[in-house]
Order: C-alpha cells, then sequence, then structure tokens
C-alpha cells in the first residue's frame, strides 16, 4: 500500500508528478503538501489524520489509528510544471501508436505486439522515435530486414515524437477515479490557454 501511486498537482491543482504514497505522507506531515478530496476540500495532516476512514477505504495503520490513504495531494509552494521530455520507451511507443500495428491496422495486446525498425538497422536504421513503430508479430515476420517498401508494406502514419506529457498518456487515467477530474484539467488548459504569436 504505501508504494502505491498519488497523484501530485501544482499549487493551481494542474498534476505535475505521481509519487507514492509513503512519499505523499512525508509532504503532508511536513507541512509542503496537503491532500485534496473528491470534493476539492484540503487538508493539512492533522485534519486529514482526524477524519474517520470506512471499511470501503484504503487506509494505513499507525500506532494509535488508521488514516485513510490519500490519492491526490496539491504541493503548497511549487508554481512551475517542469519540462519533461517523452521517455523513448516501448510503452510509449505502444501508447503512441494507439496499440495498432502500422502495418495491418489492427489492435492488438502488448503481448501480441512488437517493436520494428522501419529502416532496419542492418541498413544503418537507428532506435528513435521517427524510425521504431509497433506492429504485430506476422507483418514483423513478413518484412523481415527489408524496408516497408522492399516488402510490399504500407505504413498506416510517419512516425514521429509525440508531444504529449506523461499526464496526457491515457494509462495514467485508469490509476485511481479520484485522480479523473484533475487529468481532465489538463485537455481543458490545453484548449483554453492562449496561444502565443
Amino acid at each position: 500500500m504505501l508504494n502505491s501511486a498519488v497523484l501530485v498537482l501544482n499549487k493551481d491543482f494542474v498534476p505535475v508528478h505521481v509519487t507514492s504514497v509513503k512519499r505523499a505522507f512525508s509532504l503532508l506531515y511536513i507541512g509542503m503538501a496537503k491532500v485534496v478530496n473528491s470534493q476539492y476540500q484540503t487538508f493539512d495532516y492533522e485534519s486529514w489524520s482526524a477524519i474517520t476512514a470506512s471499511m470501503a477505504d484504503e487506509t494505513v495503520g499507525l500506532v494509535d489509528r488508521i488514516i485513510k490513504v490519500p490519492r491526490v495531494i496539491l504541493l503548497v509552494a511549487y508554481d512551475r510544471i517542469p519540462h519533461r521530455e517523452v521517455r523513448f520507451s516501448r510503452l510509449n511507443i505502444f501508447a503512441r501508436d494507439k496499440y495498432r500495428c502500422q502495418y495491418c491496422g489492427e489492435r492488438f495486446s502488448t503481448s501480441h505486439l512488437n517493436l520494428d525498425h522501419v529502416v532496419p538497422r542492418s541498413k544503418g536504421g537507428t532506435s528513435n522515435w521517427e524510425n521504431v513503430i509497433c506492429c504485430c508479430v506476422p507483418c514483423n515476420s513478413r518484412k523481415g530486414g527489408r524496408t516497408p517498401s522492399e516488402a510490399g508494406m504500407k505504413l498506416l502514419s510517419i512516425p514521429r515524437k509525440p508531444n504529449w506529457t506523461p499526464f496526457a498518456n491515457p494509462h495514467l487515467g485508469s490509476k485511481h477515479s479520484d485522480w479523473l477530474p484533475f487529468l481532465s484539467m489538463v485537455d481543458i488548459s490545453y484548449w483554453h490557454t492562449e496561444l502565443q504569436e
């Protein structure tokens, strides 16, 4: 339970990080964060620990009582969003390509997908966002060590580095229902932020 995920919000309620329950309690206890509940109310450590936990709540046992596990915390002194690069990882490539084979167009589970170098490494292809796609095992076998044109195959889309942040990642939204209002706020702020000339 202490290693499970807690969403960390900037002081203006924008998601900036995911941390563990253990770290969240540390930040809460030293006064660097407050808990945010589903009604957007904030609680310091004393007021949060005074709340009676129900049987349905996730809790942590203390010496003299049990305390409800926070799922969203708000930093009280943090006011800028860190610039984050999207990690070049298997999961992020699958997410970018929507778990769809980039040759046949069918969706698959992660256990039935491979990564493919559009320009094979044997022909000088590199491992980067613009050259790696997800594809199914049969299409990967069919393509082999050739380029798509040599294999008579066509890409659904040209691979590019994604410009989303980890908080736009669809897998984070499925962690805890308490996170959903704050993750959707990221989408709202994207569409309503004034653009620079």
